[in-house]
């Protein structure tokens, strides 16, 4: 299926799920049926733009992170700084330089790949973003509406990265 056809067809899905979802969770409080109606149309829309840009976006965002590797050994020196001329930062950091040293040939297997943390900037903007739009709506049930749609961007945004993945490690081996 060409990418255009599959993305026009996730849209179309979101847009059909969601507004039913969010129908269904505001039918038993919304004032009349045309609030009812704004509210579903508000959700599908906004959910039907979204997973547009969702997806280009864990496209661009495995670009930038799914070839990188992440060792935690190296945040907590970044993190102390802003404090590296106290003299406990001047200790830990020497001990904890020390600790590095022992441990280089274990850490450097414990690398986590970049891909992990590549869902994370469209997650972060969706959810915001549809927050947003629902509380300038007024959405009675905020949470109730939103949840799903944040929850579900997240299981395929995983899922969409993981196939980034494999199609590159399947690149990479056959080269």
């Amino acid at each position: 299926m060409p990418a255009t056809m599959r993305l026009l067809l996730s849209a179309t899905i979101a847009f059909c799920f969601y507004g039913v979802w969010a129908y269904f969770a505001n039918h038993t409080v919304a004032q009349n049926d045309a609030a009812l109606l704004d509210i579903a149309l508000t959700q599908g829309i906004t959910s039907a733009a979204i997973t547009l840009g969702f997806t280009i976006l864990t496209e661009w965002s495995y670009k930038q992170f799914g070839h990188r590797c992440v060792s935690f050994a190296f945040v907590t020196p970044l993190l102390c700084m802003p404090y590296h001329n106290t003299p406990y930062a001047k200790q830990f950091k020497q001990s904890f330089n020390q600790l590095l040293d022992r441990s280089a040939g274990y850490l450097k297997t414990q690398r986590l790949s970049g891909a992990l943390f590549a869902p994370l900037v469209p997650m972060s903007l969706q959810g915001g973003i549809v927050i947003t739009v629902n509380v300038l709506n007024m959405t009675p049930n905020l949470w109730l509406t939103v949840g799903p749609s944040i929850f579900f961007s997240g299981v395929y945004g995983y899922i969409y990265t993981y196939s980034l993945y494999k199609q590159t490690k399947t690149s990479t081996n056959k080269t």
